[in-house]
């Protein structure tokens, strides 16, 4: 990406983004949730951005929050939206764990994926990594456009628009499949704005365990960062335990403690699929977010 052109996006971050956004209600979503439509960029593709306000965010105008930026957005928070009609339920665990005193309040911030999410969550300096060299297809893959968006974009735009916390320790980003994957890739790419990375079923087997050699050469500071994995063991996610297990060495090889600023958890039975992410996504929200 040029350098001024980034540098633009920083100071002017979608400052020309004039629309109100949209609140969504309906059967099946809890709590207040505002869409952007189409919200524009000047380095990747427009698409909707929804955000999440936790319970008391009106009612409480000093207080500022922590954000979790989610991966493929139309599947976390409104069944009718959802790839396979059953979506995460953010917005209901997210309702729980705060009322039940769990964890910290907190925005989350889903970003919906476009029909380019295959290249968009291809996590490109993985494969300069095992080549050595770049590939020749790397203009194809086009994460770290993505990624841009997130940090010179979305980001300064939520953080001006919403009572944030802006702070590494209190941004988080977090997804499942490739999603998983661009979260991992996020946090090593930006590691002094992302102190946490939520991979739920991570798509370890893409490119034959490519991330594994990003992993080996880019994990950031464990004194700094949170790492969440898990896994099912059914459908497509019964292929991942051999490189999760690779990744755990990896974990250790570079000082992450489980259950300290690492977690990695297998779930016997589950498949790849929003509802067994729905089961336990209050894992990682409650190691994120936890009192």
């Amino acid at each position: 990406m040029n350098l001024l052109l980034l540098l633009f996006c920083l100071v002017f971050p979608s400052s020309f983004y004039a629309q109100t956004p949209k609140k969504i209600s309906g059967e099946g979503i809890t709590g207040e949730i505002y869409r952007y439509a189409d919200f524009p960029s000047k380095i990747t593709d427009a698409r909707n951005i929804d955000v999440w306000l936790p319970p008391n965010y009106d009612g409480d105008k000093g207080e500022k929050y922590p954000v979790i930026y989610m991966h493929d957005g139309q599947n976390l928070f409104d069944p009718k939206q959802s790839f396979s009609k059953v979506d995460w339920g953010i917005d209901e665990t997210m309702t729980r764990l705060i009322k039940e005193n769990k964890i910290n309040a907190a925005i989350i911030v889903g970003i919906w994926n476009t029909p380019r999410r295959t290249i968009e969550f291809m996590p490109q300096r993985a494969f300069d990594v095992r080549d050595k060299t770049k590939r020749k297809d790397k203009n194809t893959a086009e994460s770290d456009k993505y990624l841009q968006f997130l940090v010179a974009e979305l980001k300064p735009f939520i953080d001006k628009t919403y009572r944030t916390k802006t702070d590494r320790k209190n941004t988080f980003i977090m997804g499942s499949s490739m999603g998983a994957l661009m979260s991992l890739y996020a946090v090593g790419e930006y590691p002094d704005i992302f102190g946490g990375a939520g991979c739920l079923s991570t798509h370890f087997t893409l490119g034959n365990g490519v991330m594994l050699y990003y992993m080996e050469k880019y994990l950031p500071s464990p004194k700094k960062h949170k790492i969440y994995f898990d896994y099912g063991t059914k459908g497509l996610d019964a292929n991942y335990e051999p490189y999760q297990l690779k990744a755990d060495e990896l974990m250790r090889k570079k000082r992450y403690r489980q259950g300290k600023n690492w977690i990695t958890r297998k779930f016997v039975g589950d498949d790849h699929s929003e509802k067994s992410w729905r089961k336990r996504v209050d894992i990682p929200l409650t190691f994120f977010l936890g009192r």
